[in-house]
């Protein structure tokens, strides 16, 4: 997921571990059908850009997708009327946010998903919403209630599975184990970002919020990227990377969140959440059935325990 909007509203919520429920109200077909469509996005997103990793650069995919994203996200918020600007106050703090969620994350979510498998890397950042409700109690945000320690206990538990069984048939297990740690990072720097975002979500919304980091990540990393496209051979580029990118920006970034955000609107944050739980699982078969990457003993016992463990931190 690399996509998970991760970030605690009220008002406009997205996906993070939350004792609230907005919207108890029955949830409308068209609500449950989009975010039904969400998963299978996010799901077959992983599998989609570890194909075409095999013909672009982590820099010159992410250089290609993030513009991709953030005309598509700009183009419906202009719809929705004046795009709002943040207060002086927070310019300095939407910008460090920006570098951490839509730079720092999403280098290591590349460059950690090059080198392990699709499903090792949706099965780890499964635990961000983990890492979000432990450092929003660190702060004194929220307060976890003991059936949610017992719920990271087990995400913990899965988590080593997953990255110690992550190299079973492969014979790089090394360079897999490299990527598995790689994106562990991913996580705890994308709840940094989401406990961060905390007080400007809280005066300005979720999405603007959202939007605005988004804007910022994406110019620099078409920067960093810019070296990868001046040299790319752009006639060896075979057709399915060129879906992968426009797949990747247009449907795993731009598409999904809005989605995410309507469901949130509809039916409320801890419902919408428990939609994310079967992108993992989702995410383990496609890459079985298309990458052919077979799941071990460990990385299925892993997988049930994480989603056990995420599930019952989010119901506690």
């Amino acid at each position: 997921m690399s996509i998970l909007p991760r970030m605690n509203d009220r008002r406009n919520a997205s996906p993070a571990l939350t004792s609230e429920s907005a919207a108890p109200a029955p949830a409308p077909v068209r609500t449950n059908l989009g975010l039904a469509t969400m998963v299978v996005i996010w799901a077959l997103n992983f599998s989609v850009i570890k194909v075409a990793l095999e013909d672009l650069s982590p820099l010159t995919f992410n250089a290609l997708r993030f513009p991709l994203a953030s005309l598509m996200v700009y183009g419906v918020l202009r719809l929705r009327g004046p795009i709002r600007i943040p207060g002086r106050r927070d310019a300095g703090r939407i910008l460090a946010l920006g570098l951490l969620g839509n730079v720092v994350y999403q280098l290591l979510f590349i460059f950690g998903l090059d080198r392990t498998r699709a499903g090792n890397a949706a099965l780890l950042l499964a635990g961000s919403p983990i890492l979000t409700a432990l450092l929003s109690a660190g702060l004194g945000h929220e307060r976890v209630r003991p059936r949610v320690w017992l719920g990271v206990v087990a995400t913990v538990v899965g988590i080593a599975l997953v990255v110690l069984g992550g190299g079973e048939g492969i014979e790089l297990g090394l360079d897999t184990l490299v990527g598995d740690l790689t994106l562990l990072a991913a996580s705890v720097a994308w709840s940094i970002y989401t406990v961060g975002a905390r007080a400007p979500i809280e005066r300005y919304g979720s999405v603007a919020v959202t939007a605005w980091t988004l804007w910022i990540g994406t110019a620099f990393l078409v920067l960093l990227g810019l070296p990868g496209l001046a040299t790319l051979d752009w006639t060896a580029v075979r057709p399915m990377a060129w879906i992968g990118v426009a797949y990747a920006g247009l449907f795993g970034i731009g598409l999904a969140y809005l989605l995410w955000y309507q469901g949130v609107h509809s039916i409320g944050n801890t419902r919408t959440a428990a939609y994310s739980n079967l992108v993992p699982v989702l995410a383990l078969a496609i890459a079985w059935l298309w990458l052919g990457e077979v799941p071990g003993v460990w990385q299925l016992t892993g997988a049930a325990v994480i989603i056990g463990g995420v599930t019952l931190a989010q119901t506690g």
